[in-house]
């Protein structure tokens, strides 16, 4: 019986081996590369047939086998799909233990509860909520991570303006509409708000270092 991942990887192999080009990139090469393919993949969810989802995929997936390829031939600390596979099977099972273990969850918000219950487990050596968030996030998207990791923490969100959107439509209306409004000063926008991500960050990482000194005292 033909199995078609483990192909994918075999033919990753023998271009890793055989083509000049293939065999000189490197792990930070290929960043480009993945990225580009996940706005492919996102193009298709969005906007594509079922044909231009399942070909996007098989691109991405190509990305992963590529850098797993490459990890395998490290002197350091090799790993290989196998391996990614497998961390990634023994992840899953670990925080579904409502599917594989003794857990019980009958809704969307107690499957969340478990997840974060066994991702806290998994994480003990972080100690901030921005641990692991990635700043390489797409801005707007970003803002809207550090926003939800934020609340256990900070007491204020940031104010809204006078007359917030009403709905996402109104909000997309907006969001152009400033954008529109940067460009005529002469501003960038993607900046002004990395740059506000970048006082949100310090706000968060104090207000957790004044929580833990409570604590201290209180200890």
């Amino acid at each position: 019986m033909s199995d078609p991942l483990r192909a994918a990887a075999d033919t990753m192999r023998a271009v890793r081996d055989r083509c000049v080009w293939t065999a000189q990139i490197s792990h930070r090469d290929l960043v480009p590369y993945l990225i580009e393919e996940s706005a492919e993949v996102v193009d298709a969810v969005e906007a594509g047939t079922a044909a231009d989802l399942r070909e996007e995929l098989g691109d991405l997936l190509w990305q992963v086998l590529f850098h797993a390829e490459i990890a395998s031939r490290s002197a350091s600390d090799p790993f290989d799909i196998d391996d990614v596979a497998r961390g990634l099977t023994e992840k899953m099972v670990r925080r579904h233990p409502h599917v594989f273990g003794d857990e019980t969850a009958e809704t969307p918000e107690q499957v969340l509860v478990l997840w974060n219950a066994a991702k806290a487990a998994e994480k003990r050596t972080r100690t901030s909520v921005l641990d692991g968030v990635s700043v390489h996030m797409p801005t707007l998207a970003l803002a809207q991570k550090m926003l939800a990791k934020s609340a256990p923490v900070l007491s204020a969100a940031p104010p809204l303006p006078a007359e917030p959107p009403a709905d996402e439509a109104e909000l997309g209306e907006a969001l152009l509409g400033l954008v529109a409004h940067a460009r005529a000063q002469g501003w960038d926008a993607d900046c002004a708000l990395r740059e506000r991500l970048r006082i949100l960050d310090a706000d968060i990482r104090a207000a957790e270092g004044a929580g833990d000194s409570a604590a201290d005292l209180e200890g």
